[in-house]
C-alpha cells in the first residue's frame, strides 16, 4: 500500500499544526519552507482540510489557519480515507473491471483483506499520536526554518 503525496503532505501539515503553540496561526508559506514542498500543492491541500473541518483559517493580513480540532481528535484512518483519491491497489477494485481473471482471481479479496487491516491499524492512531513528542518536533522545525526576524535598517 502506497499513499499518494497529497495524503503524505496533508498528515505533514496537521503534524506541523499540532507540534505548534496552542491557537498559533501558520501560513503557507512557513510550512512550504519546512517541509519543502510547493506553496501551490499546499494550498489545495490546506483548502481540502479546512473543508474537512480539519483546521480553520483565518484570512486578513495577520491571518493564517490552525488545528480547528484537538490532536487526539483527528484520526489518523479517518484522514487518509478523507485524502486519498481512491483504493485501487489493483485493477480488479475498479467498477470497469478488464481483467479477464477476475471471476476466478482470489487477488482481490485478499488484497482487500490487506487493505482493510491496513486502514484498521491507522484509525488506532490519532495525529496526537504522531506528536508525542512535541517539544522536539518544534525545535526541529524552527531549526529548519529561514530566520523571520527582519533585517535591521
Amino acid at each position: 500500500m502506497r499513499l499518494t503525496s497529497y495524503s503524505d503532505y496533508s498528515l505533514r501539515v496537521l503534524i506541523y499544526l499540532a507540534s505548534q503553540e496552542q491557537n498559533k496561526l501558520t501560513n503557507i508559506k512557513e510550512i512550504s519552507e519546512v517541509y519543502h514542498i510547493s506553496k501551490n500543492h499546499l494550498m489545495k491541500i490546506v483548502y481540502n482540510l479546512g473543508k474537512l473541518g480539519y483546521i480553520e483559517t483565518i484570512r486578513g493580513r495577520n491571518g493564517g489557519f490552525r488545528l480547528a480540532k484537538s490532536p487526539d481528535g483527528i484520526n489518523v484512518g479517518e484522514v487518509v480515507r478523507k485524502t486519498e483519491e481512491d483504493f485501487y491497489l489493483v485493477e480488479c477494485f475498479k467498477d470497469d473491471d478488464n481483467c479477464v481473471i477476475s471471476p476466478v482471481c482470489s487477488l482481490k479479496f485478499i488484497l482487500n483483506n490487506a487493505l482493510d487491516a491496513f486502514l484498521k491499524v491507522l484509525d488506532q492512531y490519532t495525529i496526537a499520536d504522531f506528536t508525542e513528542n512535541k517539544v522536539m518536533l518544534k525545535a526541529y522545525f524552527d531549526s529548519v526554518k529561514p530566520n523571520e526576524k527582519e533585517p535591521d535598517l
